[in-house]
């Protein structure tokens, strides 16, 4: 489950090596892949974060204290041969390849990419593996520049999985890892105004770059962030009706506007994955507690739909405004409700974590509080195409959970329905004359 107090469960990766041989033959193995570093290297140490990755997709470092780990999946025990494509600019390096407890140095020369050999592994169990890569002496600035990590198996029906392209940002979207997300079953034949769900991140769940977003509808979304070491966001976004990643190429007839917002709240324009009207809250949630989030979703009978959205803490009697907006040409009640939870930052979505999303609840136009206890379970393009195969949901208790990233060994299976237990005696206590406005 995802309760695991590790920051990164990449720690757990169980491979055992059995023989480590000074040739690497390829020619001698029935299948061979190439893994590009651009889509599957990290480095993992000395910190978190930052990347050695060049714009050719190259992986290149001159600290010999960093550590760039690279990615694969297997689907059964294999015995592998593991090499690696690289060139050196200048002089000579060397570097050490480690995979479990067991270590392998290799010179590395030449201005002309060459592959290098560097050892046969046995794998016992399905899942992932990671292999460390290490500078130990270099002449040039750098301990030269890898391509890609070979892997050579005659083992039956191998399937090696990893983020395989470049093609439509890829490298990009699968470094940030698979996003997840549960749309929840509410009733049909009924007008809906209002979306009520809570999240609880674990302790140690909470990774920088990570969203977890609550209520989701059909024209956007509202969550919390990670944004830093020291900085968290409560984030709620509009889409605007006009489709475009450049907020400026809006026309001003189809523009998000703001009605109001909370004390602190930052209201602006976002891009790069549609446009519209986006406002942040900077403020200091903590992993353990849980929060809650209301959304309301309202035609104003001009042609128009009004979106807002409160947020506080479970137990707490006060609710927060976050903003208000309004998006032209649109009439429509709440639609399409359902949370995710996705990495933002390519440079840590080698790092897991986790949420649980419970007391799910959306109100009709009525005031009538039905219940959401059932939920179907998807994934992005990166794991639906499987660059990446470290991603998890489904129902514990009253609540959902989901989880990706940290390259932890089970996958969930998108497209199926979970059901969790009833929380009736915990409808949620709204008093809509009381909400704040603004």
């Amino acid at each position: 489950m995802l309760m695991s107090p590790s920051r990164c469960s990449c720690s757990r990766l169980a491979v055992l090596i059995v023989s480590l041989l000074p040739l690497f033959t390829p020619d001698l193995f029935a299948e061979t892949w190439s893994i590009p570093v651009g889509g599957n290297a990290y480095r993992t140490s000395p910190s978190s974060g930052g990347s050695a990755l060049r714009r050719s997709g190259r992986l290149a470092w001159s600290g010999e204290n960093e550590v760039h780990s690279i990615f694969f999946r297997v689907d059964r025990p294999a015995l592998v041969a593991l090499g690696i494509k690289a060139k050196v600019p200048e002089g000579a390096c060397t570097i050490s390849a480690t995979i479990g407890d067991r270590s392998v140095e290799k010179q590395l020369m030449g201005e002309d990419d060459r592959e290098y050999p560097i050892g046969e592994f046995q794998i016992v169990k399905p899942g992932y593996v990671r292999v460390d890569l290490r500078g130990l002496k270099r002449q040039g600035k750098t301990f030269g520049e890898i391509a890609d990590v070979l892997i050579s198996s005659e083992t039956e029906s191998l399937v090696v999985d990893y983020v395989k392209t470049s093609d439509g940002g890829m490298f990009y979207w699968g470094r940030r890892g698979p996003s997840v997300h549960l749309r929840y079953q509410v009733p049909r034949d009924v007008k809906l105004k209002y979306a009520y769900s809570e999240i609880t991140v674990p302790e140690g769940q909470d990774p920088i770059g990570s969203y977890f977003m609550a209520n989701g509808f059909g024209q956007g979304y509202f969550g919390i962030q990670v944004n830093s070491a020291t900085e968290r966001r409560i984030l709620f976004s509009v889409w605007s009706p006009f489709r475009t990643d450049n907020p400026a190429d809006i026309p001003a007839d189809q523009r998000i506007e703001n009605l109001g917002n909370g004390a602190g709240v930052h209201v602006g324009k976002f891009g790069n994955e549609g446009s519209g009207g986006q406002s942040y809250l900077v403020f200091p949630w903590k992993a353990g507690v849980t929060y809650r989030f209301l959304t309301e979703v309202e035609p104003d009978g001009n042609g128009s739909t009004v979106y807002t959205s409160w947020f506080g803490e479970k137990d707490a009697d006060a609710w927060r405004l976050i903003a208000s907006f309004r998006r032209p040409q649109t009439n429509t009640h709440l639609s399409g409700f359902h949370s995710f939870l996705e990495s933002f930052s390519p440079n840590l979505g080698y790092i897991g974590r986790g949420a649980m999303y419970g007391n799910t609840w959306v109100a009709d136009t009525e005031g009538n509080w039905h219940e959401c206890t059932k939920a179907r379970f998807s994934v992005d393009a990166t794991g639906g195409q499987k660059h990446r195969l470290d991603f998890n949901g489904g129902a514990k208790g009253d609540s959902f959970f989901m989880r990706n990233c940290g390259f932890f060994d089970e996958t969930g299976k998108p497209g199926t329905w979970f059901e969790r237990e009833s929380t009736d005696n915990r409808q949620p206590n709204v008093v809509v004359e009381k909400l704040p406005r603004g």
